[in-house]
């Protein structure tokens, strides 16, 4: 019991140093009675909107906003060592109601700020609520966020306000009143698209996932993977990879995820004989891969959705081959790093029992009910409400998981605490996408990576994989997305490439950046657990996740892979053949091991092989299919002969 409970406070420690939303308040006193009611009205308000239709979007995203940045400053402290202490300090508590009050300003005086203020202008202390909001959405998200993307907004804003004294990509420049305004009291800003969806859709995919949580279907994903491929060579690692991608896909989270399934499964891969690093690793590109795993991709996907013009519910079936790609890369990885290592399999008696998971299988209910009903052509707001009831009855099945009146109202506290970093995310990111468009920013810096680029299509593309890992280290998944797409997409559109292709490049290559060395905070938290060298375990992460470097290439240059263009049963098949393929020869290739050691000259030779394969052209991948096939027979060949000697001697 008291190793669970340290494990228990290790984890907590973990969240805290790599995850900025996880270093909250804990000894709240009477202050928990306030976040509680806030919260627990925070969700009941979104359910109620979500059954009888949501308000205005300007309302809704005011009420959404308000609320969820009252309670970051009553629950995140100023400095994160303050979060031991107890009680909420007098100025938190009056940050709280003034965040209250600035966005309660907007449902208040709403037909004031649309319509009166629009031809007769803002009043003085319009403008003061709004600059007032602005920098506590700021600093909200400083601490529930971190600085990155403060930094970029307030980047943003200078260059809206001085943009007329900057050179090339600069424009006529606002002042501030007309720029806190435009920000805080129009869809331009703070509430555009991104606040839109999180005041909608996001929310209740997230208090999906906090339901998901209390009837522990992340332990029954456990068990289902583990007795699926723990018996095979490097069983654990493979478990861990599988029931990682599943938990990935609703916990909205690359780090949360990693320390959440990794301590349970970078212990068990350990144990079996996996170096620490390769451990932390795995998790690592197995939790990130699960922010690109349909249906719910991390919550981007509803904002993609409303960029792009492309149903959610076909944006989920777009993004499935290319996810599959990248977790066949790091289960193939895993498995030949086993082989290298010589880690076999678990005993029969080591897994989980059939009977055991059989009577638990009504845990996948709720996701298949999402993913049906959207599949089926219904909103994904009635999607996520019927799920979340059916995952809430679901709860009271098991006497471990039925809930009490007050175990209900910390349910409902829970599903707006785990919302708060996207909240000030997306309304922050607000402010980056309004800027960029109103000041024509993003064709500007289009233009810019296609004459350094000098036109070449293929450095556009490097360019802006560049631009989006740097852009998306340390932002949120939501967050990464919108300022991706906002700033880095528009120089791929500049070609012909199917708009839904660019955004999926963009989107891939913000969250690999969780797991790119330097600032690779999944690998860091992973190499925490494991007590790894955190670098380390970033570059064989990277390793593990290469699928995630090389598959958007392919589907902006051949968009097969997304079901667009010539995509007929037998293209996407042969594609997807071939590519699965070509995955394996880059992770024998990267691991070092196939059938047998690779030198340096077979492992450059099945790195091309296998870039050849993943290409979605059939003469190019029969040509590395080809290749593929002389390395293949020569490794076996190289093993015939080596257990020839073995058996001699």
């Amino acid at each position: 019991m008291a190793e669970q409970q340290t494990n228990e406070i290790d984890k907590h420690e973990l969240m805290a140093k790599y995850d900025k939303e996880s270093n909250f308040r804990t000894k709240l006193g009477p202050w928990g009675w306030l976040t509680l009611a806030i919260g627990a009205a925070l969700t009941i308000f979104q359910l109620y909107t979500a059954y009888y239709g949501a308000k205005v979007s300007m309302i809704q995203g005011a009420i959404h906003l308000g609320a969820g940045l009252s309670l970051v400053y009553l629950l995140y402290p100023i400095k994160p060592a303050m979060a031991k202490n107890k009680g909420v300090p007098w100025y938190d508590a009056l940050l709280a109601l003034t965040a209250l009050f600035t966005n309660f300003y907007i449902v208040y005086k709403y037909d004031h700020l649309i319509n009166e203020a629009i031809v007769f202008g803002f009043t003085a202390f319009d403008q003061i609520v709004a600059t007032v909001g602005i920098l506590l959405l700021l600093e909200a998200t400083r601490r529930v966020v971190g600085v990155p993307i403060v930094i970029i907004a307030i980047i943003a804003l200078l260059y809206g306000l001085f943009g007329n004294h900057i050179p090339i990509v600069g424009h006529a420049g606002y002042d501030w009143p007309s720029l806190a305004t435009e920000m805080f009291f129009s869809s331009s800003g703070v509430f555009g698209i991104p606040i839109q969806i999180s005041s909608t859709y996001i929310y209740l995919f997230l208090f999906f996932g906090v339901i998901l949580v209390k009837t522990n279907i992340g332990q029954f994903f456990n068990d289902i993977a583990l007795r699926l491929t723990g018996k095979y060579t490097g069983g654990t690692a493979k478990a861990a990879v599988a029931a990682s991608g599943l938990q990935g896909m609703v916990s909205g989270s690359s780090v949360a995820n990693t320390v959440g399934s990794g301590s349970f499964t970078i212990p068990m891969m350990k144990n079996a004989g996996f170096k620490p690093h390769f451990a932390a690793a795995s998790e690592a590109a197995a939790s990130t891969g699960g922010q690109l795993m349909p249906p719910i991709m991390g919550a981007a996907a509803f904002i993609m959705a409303s960029y792009t013009g492309v149903p959610y519910s076909e944006i989920i079936i777009i993004a499935l081959i290319p996810a599959l790609l990248y977790f066949s890369g790091v289960f193939m990885g895993t498995h030949f790093e086993a082989r290298k290592q010589g880690i076999l399999g678990l005993t029969i008696d080591q897994l989980p029992k059939l009977k055991n998971l059989i009577k638990r299988l009504d845990l996948f209910a709720p996701l298949v009910i999402i993913v049906g009903f959207l599949l089926a052509g219904y909103t994904p707001t009635f999607a996520a409400l019927f799920a979340i009831f059916v995952a809430f009855i679901i709860s009271f099945f098991r006497r471990e998981t039925r809930m009490s009146l007050k175990a209900i109202i910390k349910l409902l506290e829970e599903g707006a605490r785990t919302a708060l970093p996207v909240i000030a995310a997306c309304a922050t990111a607000g402010i980056i996408a309004g800027t960029v468009t109103i000041t024509g920013l993003g064709p500007k810096i289009a233009g810019g990576i296609i004459d350094l680029a000098q036109g070449q299509f293929f450095l556009v593309m490097v360019f802006t994989m560049f631009a989006c890992i740097i852009l998306g280290m340390g932002l949120p998944t939501t967050a990464n997305y919108v300022v991706t797409a906002t700033m880095a997409a528009p120089a791929l559109l500049a070609f012909d490439v199917p708009v839904i292709a660019v955004h999926m490049f963009v989107f891939y290559f913000g969250i690999v950046a969780d797991i790119t060395p330097p600032v690779c905070l999944a690998a860091y938290a992973g190499a925490g657990i494991a007590r790894a060298n955190p670098m380390k375990a970033g570059v064989t992460a990277v390793k593990l996740a290469i699928a995630a470097f090389v598959i958007p290439y392919m589907f902006v240059s051949q968009p097969i892979l997304l079901l667009q263009g010539d995509a007929n049963a037998l293209n996407v098949s042969v594609a997807v053949m071939t590519a699965m393929i070509g995955m394996a020869a880059i992770s024998s290739s990267l691991i070092g091991y196939y059938v047998n050691s690779l030198n340096w000259i077979e492992r450059l030779i099945m790195i091309i092989a296998g870039l050849l394969m993943v290409y979605p052209h059939i003469t190019i991948s029969l040509a590395g299919l080809a290749i593929f096939a002389v390395i293949t027979v020569m490794q076996f060949m190289q093993s015939n002969s080596n257990q020839a000697k073995q058996q001699i001697s």
